[in-house]
């Protein structure tokens, strides 16, 4: 395929692929804990993209200041992001209060990638931020019912929070620091600096044990295959050629297409609301996509 034409097609590509993330994370969290789980994913992604790497002859950073932007972004990204999501989902927070907490994301790194970046955020496309964002509480709105907000558990709300703020600044992070790394040998770095963090908190926290059911053995392979090679590649090939406002609107359309999975997979009703919901977040992105 060439270049220019995964380009335009990776953001549909990179949302549909993210969307089933949550899935993944739904069959297979039961059989193994979330640290012992997520670090078991990173030691084969690090196993594949390191072979690539080297049959493929990839370039490797020619200074330290490259791996050490590699390992920063690695560890916001998948240690932060994916430890604190699976940490809070483990404890019992509702996968869609999940959803809606990280879908703050487009909003914050708006206000984060001017000052950090120093990219300019028109009138409009805080309009379409804000769309988006209403936009997801109605696609979410069946799983805001009043006993599950009641019920939460501070902790694992934070442990969302947490997650938020570290996808939002990682890739504010690639953006700024490693948006021209290698994908294959960037992965690499990226992968190994968070199973240095991810496997001792996997021994410390975690008594390791694994059920190797199908169920587990099938969410592994998928998120190995298509969240932490497909997805997170193709994230970073979005982050190197846009602006991290509108490059992160895509957000917007995840919890949509993971109730449009859902709806397909298991049969979850879907309401007149959800579908307006799903209309104004794809709007959104047709907004915050505007010269």
């Amino acid at each position: 395929m060439p270049p220019g034409a995964l380009v335009r097609l990776a953001p549909g590509l990179f949302v549909l692929l993210w969307a089933t993330g949550f899935i993944g994370a739904k069959y297979g969290l039961p059989y193994a804990g979330p640290f012992t789980f997520l670090a078991l994913r990173f030691a084969i992604v690090i196993a594949i993209l390191a072979l690539a790497a080297i049959v493929m002859q990839a370039p490797w950073p020619r200074s330290a200041a490259g791996y050490v932007h590699s390992a920063v972004s690695g560890i916001l990204i998948h240690g932060v992001y994916l430890g604190g999501v699976f940490w809070a989902i483990s404890l019992g927070l509702p996968a869609g209060i999940s959803a809606l907490v990280v879908g703050t994301q487009p909003l914050l790194s708006a206000v984060l990638s001017g000052p950090l970046l120093g990219e300019r955020v028109r009138a409009r496309h805080w309009a379409g931020l804000a769309i988006g964002f209403v936009g997801i509480l109605l696609v979410l709105s069946p799983a805001l019912d009043g006993s599950k907000l009641m019920a939460l558990n501070p902790v694992s709300l934070a442990l969302c929070i947490v997650a938020l703020i570290g996808i939002t600044l990682g890739t504010i992070y690639q953006k700024a620091f490693s948006a021209a790394a290698d994908l294959r040998t960037g992965g690499v770095i990226q992968y190994i600096a968070v199973l240095v963090v991810m496997g001792p908190a996997a021994l410390l926290l975690e008594d390791n044990t694994i059920i190797w059911s199908a169920h587990f053995i099938g969410a592994l392979g998928w998120l190995v295959i298509v969240l932490s090679l497909g997805a997170i590649s193709l994230l970073m090939i979005i982050i190197r050629h846009g602006e991290i406002s509108k490059v992160t609107t895509l957000f917007y359309l995840v919890p949509a297409v993971t109730a449009l999975i859902a709806w397909g997979l298991f049969g979850e009703n879907m309401n007149a609301l959800q579908l307006g919901g799903i209309a104004l977040a794809a709007f959104s992105v047709w907004m915050a996509g505007m010269r």
